[in-house]
């Protein structure tokens, strides 16, 4: 095989118990929509017809039990359309996790970690002492063996998403421009 240089490519979309809920495109109409706010006018910004898009947001908002636009109908003020707090939600977690998997995709020490090169210097195991949640960061205090304590500064989203709490068993994993926290998930 030659020397060819590949690179990995990933397509995101969320899915529910019925399927299919949003992709990149159903992104970009959310998107669309709360920046213009008129389904007509998102939808002609995007070259789909009106028809589509009414569609994929009603089903959207069917997957999801809740509406994720709020319309108006016209008159002197005219009309218009919003996103709902289920479509900003909604429209958040996806760009989450497109943000996650594109800072994946672009990491190359983590596609090298796949072909396990990565050193087992690089993961110490440690208990959480300490969880400080300050707006969108939270400060994790890990208590390794011997006495020393690594500090590592991660969202607020992520320690919400890992659950963490004090007495908790975690790894502290090191780069060498940061130290990112992991916990296997309880089963």
């Amino acid at each position: 095989m030659s020397e060819a240089k590949f690179s990995p490519n990933v397509r995101i979309w969320m899915e529910g118990p019925t399927g299919h809920i949003v992709g990149k495109g159903g992104a970009a109409i959310l998107e669309a929509v709360d920046r213009l706010g008129s389904i007509a006018k998102a939808a002609k910004e995007l070259g789909m017809s009106y028809k589509y898009v009414w569609d994929y947001l009603n089903r959207m908002s069917e997957a999801i039990g809740s509406p994720v636009v709020e319309t108006r109908r016209g008159g002197r003020k005219g009309g218009g359309t919003r996103l709902s707090e289920a479509g900003r939600e909604l429209l958040r977690k996806y760009k989450r996790l497109e943000g996650f998997f594109e800072s994946v995709r672009c990491d190359t020490e983590g596609w090298e970690a796949l072909g396990l090169k990565i050193s087992a210097r690089n993961r110490i195991r440690g208990v959480v002492k300490e969880v400080i949640v300050d707006g969108v960061a939270a400060k994790v205090k890990i208590e390794v063996q011997g006495p020393v304590t690594i500090t590592s500064l991660i969202s607020k989203e992520a320690a919400e998403e890992l659950g963490l709490r004090e007495g908790d068993v975690v790894e502290a994993v090191i780069k060498a421009t940061e130290v990112m926290v992991a916990k296997q998930e309880e089963h």
